[in-house]
C-alpha cells in the first residue's frame, strides 16, 4: 500500500508565527533549504521525515497536530455550504476545495462566515416581521452556531480548562465521592447545597447563595449538575479569558459558550483526562464499565471519549454525535476524517437511527463513507426520564465511532468480519452533497450532478444522475 503523503503548509506556517521567527531560521534549525521550506509551506512539497522529526526535537511540536482534522472539517463544510441553491453554476472542485482549506484556512473559513450571514438573512427575509418589524434587527451569525464552531475548530479540546478540572478531581480526598467534593468546596465558597423536590434539576440563587438540585435526577445528573455549577463560580476567571480569546461576536454566544465550558469542566473533572485515558484503554473502551467506574451516564461517557484530544497524550480519535427523534443533530464532534452536516440531518442509512427502535441496546455497525474511509460505528438510544409522570421523557440516540483500523481497541468490534467489503454499509454525511448513484434513500439529488428523467423507466429513484 502506497503511504500518504503529509501536506501541512499552514501548520508550518502557524507553527513558525508562533515562534516568532524568519523562514531563514526556521529553516537552518529544521536542516532543511530555504526554498525547500517555502515549497512546503505552500503544500507543492510534501513534508519530510526528516522535518517530522526536527519538529519533535528542536520544538518539542506533537507531530500528530500536522494532521489535524481542521482541513478535512473545512472541506466538508465548503462542500455542504456550495450544495447551497444560491451557487447556480458547477461547484469547485473537490481537489480546488482541498487546496483552498490546505494553503488558505482563513479564506475558507470567511467563506463560510459569509455563506452562514447569507443564510441568516434569507432566514430573517422568511419572516418579515422579524426582518423588518424590530429595531435591533440586523445581520449577526447564530449564537448557537457560533459556538458550534468554536468547539467544532478546537477539537473539543480545551486545554486550560481540561487542566484545571484534572486538578480539581486530584485534590479529592481518597475515597470520597465527586459529588460530596463538589458539594464541599461550594460549602467552601459560601454555598449551601440542597436537594429538593423541584422541576428545574439545578437552580442558584445569588441572592441567598443556595444551589438547588432535583431529588429526582439521577446520581450521575446530580453530580453533573453539581460540578457545572462549581466551575461558574470557582473557575470563573479561567472561564471568561477562555471566553475572551475566543472573541464571539455576540452576548448570547458568549453565555452560550461559558456554559458549554462549564459543562466541559464538568465531564473532565467526573472523567479526569489522565486516569479516564487509562480505564478507556484498559477496558477497551466499554461504555458501561466506564460509566459504572466514573459514575457518569452512558452518554457523558462517549461525549468524554471524544474529547481525549490532549497533545502527547491523545487517545483514538473519535466521533460523537446526538440526534432527536427527527434526526436533527443536537450535538456533534469528530475528531476523524468524517464530518457531520452542519445543516439538516444526518444520513438515513447510518445506524444511530434505528436505536430508537431497539431502546437500551448498543448497535454496531460498519461503515464507509463515498471518499472509501471505512468506520466502526456504534449507537444506542440514551432516553432520559423526566422523573415524574407527568413530565416528558427526553428522547435521544448517540453515535460513537472511529476509523476502521482503531476498530481492535474497542470491545464493541470483537468477533465482527472488519476484513470483508460487504459488511460495510454505504453511508454519507448530506444527500446533496453525497455522490451514491442507487441509494433507495435519498431525499434529493446532488448538486454537483446533472439529472436526466426519462418518464418510460423507473429504477430506485425517479431520476438518473450522470
Amino acid at each position: 500500500m502506497a503511504v500518504q503523503k503529509l501536506y501541512a503548509g499552514a501548520k508550518l506556517r502557524e507553527l513558525r508565527g508562533r515562534l516568532s521567527l524568519t523562514q531563514k531560521s526556521f529553516a537552518e534549525k529544521l536542516g532543511v533549504s530555504l526554498p525547500y521550506l517555502n515549497q512546503m509551506e505552500n503544500n507543492n512539497r510534501p513534508v519530510s521525515t526528516a522535518v517530522v522529526l526536527g519538529l519533535a526535537q528542536e520544538f518539542g511540536f506533537d507531530v500528530t497536530e500536522l494532521q489535524s482534522g481542521d482541513e478535512a472539517r473545512l472541506v466538508s463544510d465548503m462542500r455542504e455550504a456550495l450544495a447551497d441553491p444560491v451557487f447556480t453554476g458547477p461547484a469547485p472542485a473537490l481537489a480546488d476545495m482541498r487546496l483552498a482549506a490546505a494553503n488558505a484556512p482563513a479564506l475558507a473559513r470567511a467563506f463560510l462566515d459569509l455563506h452562514a450571514a447569507y443564510r441568516q438573512t434569507h432566514e430573517r427575509l422568511a419572516s418579515l416581521d422579524e426582518a423588518l418589524g424590530r429595531e435591533d434587527a440586523r445581520l449577526r451569525p447564530s449564537p448557537w452556531e457560533e459556538v458550534r464552531d468554536f468547539f467544532h475548530y478546537c477539537d473539543n479540546y480545551i486545554d486550560a480548562v481540561d487542566r484545571a478540572a484534572e486538578r480539581f478531581a486530584s485534590r479529592t480526598t481518597p475515597g470520597e465521592a465527586m459529588a460530596d467534593a463538589a458539594v464541599r468546596m461550594l460549602d467552601s465558597h459560601g454555598i449551601t447545597t440542597v436537594f429538593k423536590d423541584v422541576a428545574d434539576m439545578r437552580h442558584f440563587d445569588p441572592a441567598t447563595k443556595t444551589l438547588t438540585i432535583s431529588q429526582y435526577a439521577s446520581h450521575a445528573t446530580q453530580t453533573f449538575q453539581l460540578l457545572l455549577q462549581l466551575a461558574l463560580i470557582a473557575q470563573e476567571p479561567l472561564l471568561e479569558a477562555t471566553l475572551d480569546l475566543a472573541r464571539f461576536q455576540s452576548d448570547e454566544a458568549r453565555s452560550i459558550a461559558k456554559v458549554g465550558l462549564a459543562n466541559y469542566f464538568a465531564g473532565a473533572a467526573l472523567m479526569p483526562y489522565g486516569a479516564f485515558l487509562s480505564a478507556a484503554q484498559a477496558t477497551r473502551h466499554d461504555l458501561e464499565v466506564l460509566s459504572a467506574r466514573f459514575g457518569a451516564s452512558i452518554e457523558q461517557v462517549a461525549h468524554r471519549l471524544s474529547t481525549l484530544q490532549r497533545p502527547g497524550a491523545k487517545g483514538i480519535p473519535f466521533f460523537f454525535v446526538r440526534v432527536d427523534q427527527a434526526g436533527t443533530i443536537t450535538k456533534r464532534h469528530s475528531a476523524t476524517t468524517l464530518q457531520f452536516a452542519r445543516y439538516g440531518g444526518a444520513c438515513p442509512l447510518w445506524n444511530v437511527h434505528q436505536a430508537f427502535e431497539l431502546p437500551g441496546q448498543f448497535l454496531r455497525q460498519l461503515a464507509e463513507t463515498p471518499d472509501g474511509v471505512r468506520y466502526f460505528c456504534l449507537a444506542r438510544d440514551v432516553s432520559k426520564s423526566g422523573g415524574a409522570y407527568n413530565v416528558p421523557t427526553r428522547r435521544y440516540a448517540i453515535g460513537l465511532g472511529c476509523e476502521v483500523k482503531h476498530a481492535p481497541a474497542l470491545v464493541y468490534a470483537d468477533h465482527m468480519d472488519l476484513g470483508a467489503a460487504e459488511t460495510y454499509a454505504p453511508i454519507g454525511i448530506s444527500c446533496r452533497i453525497c455522490e451514491r448513484r442507487n441509494c433507495h434513500q435519498r431525499s434529493v439529488p446532488p448538486l454537483e450532478r446533472q439529472l436526466r428523467v426519462d418518464p418510460d423507466r423507473r429504477g430506485i429513484l425517479p431520476y438518473q444522475l450522470d
